[in-house]
């Protein structure tokens, strides 16, 4: 009879051990209601100071998945710089066309333009004002720029053009110094979107939505790039282009990735070897 017990206790202690560990296994983690975090990916070293990483998620009603796909920059080893189509007598053309004609290791998507390629808001680049014209508009919110090889994002009514050597006024402006922006006026819809941040380290992270619908919203852009928890971290963090603007080229020694738009674009921002 003790037999018995000893082999039924043995058991059940297995049994409540088995269903400890399955309350133990991690689940989809929330974003947002309707957004979860499936892969939460980790930063890869691809090349001295570049890292890449990335994020599946997954959206419930409607149910599509999307990767949003991250480059992270170490500044002691590249600097940004604007790219112009112009530069290479082209009106536009893919971010993988800007970098293999001016060499650099990568190139994201930059401001919004025009029918006929001209920026919409503010635009300096190689030391030029092409578009000397700060915008008021809700949208165009945030400004990146570099002066003297660092690169910077400010809100644009704390910016003034002799402060870079270069920069371009997009938006609108999701984080300054880790604090969340208001986002007024514009449509509060999912969209293919595309990034660029810096973090606490003053790295520099671009990222692109790789996906053909959907998308994310403001406040979930928010939370990715500024939440511990993400291991994204941003301190400030500006909207580009989107939709099908959207796209990045990297080419690092034998790594190469490519999130291709649906249209060419006529500036960019690319990256350099110092």
């Amino acid at each position: 009879m003790s037999h018995r017990l000893t082999i039924l206790a043995a058991l059940f202690l297995i049994a409540i051990s088995a269903t400890s560990a399955l309350t133990q296994v991690p689940g989809k983690q929330k974003i947002s209601p309707s957004l979860s975090l499936t892969d939460a990916g980790a930063w890869k070293s691809v090349q001295k100071g570049v890292e890449f990483r990335k994020i599946t998620l997954e959206r419930t009603e409607p149910g599509y998945t999307i990767d949003l796909k991250l480059f992270r920059f170490d500044t002691q080893w590249f600097v940004p710089r604007v790219l112009r189509a112009a530069q290479y007598q082209l009106k536009a053309a893919s971010v993988m066309t800007l970098v293999e004609r001016s060499g650099a290791v990568a190139a994201i998507n930059a401001n919004y333009f025009d029918t006929d390629g001209k920026p919409l808001a503010f635009l300096k680049a190689g030391g030029q004002a092409i578009n000397p014209r700060v915008s008021r508009s809700s949208l165009y919110s945030g400004v990146f720029g570099v002066k003297d090889q660092r690169p910077f994002i400010l809100h644009r009514d704390d910016f003034l053009s002799e402060q870079a050597d270069e920069a371009m006024q997009s938006g609108p402006l999701l984080l300054l110094r880790g604090a969340p922006q208001a986002v007024t006026g514009l449509p509060l819809r999912a969209s293919r979107r595309a990034l660029i941040g810096i973090d606490k380290e003053h790295r520099t992270v671009i990222a692109v939505t790789d996906n053909l619908i959907g998308g994310l919203y403001w406040a979930e852009l928010q939370e990715i790039f500024s939440a511990p928890q993400w291991q994204v971290q941003t301190t400030d963090l500006l909207n580009l282009d989107g939709g099908g603007s959207a796209q990045l080229y990297i080419k690092a020694g034998k790594f190469e990735e490519f999130v291709a738009g649906t249209v060419e674009v006529p500036v960019a921002i690319g990256f350099f070897t110092k």
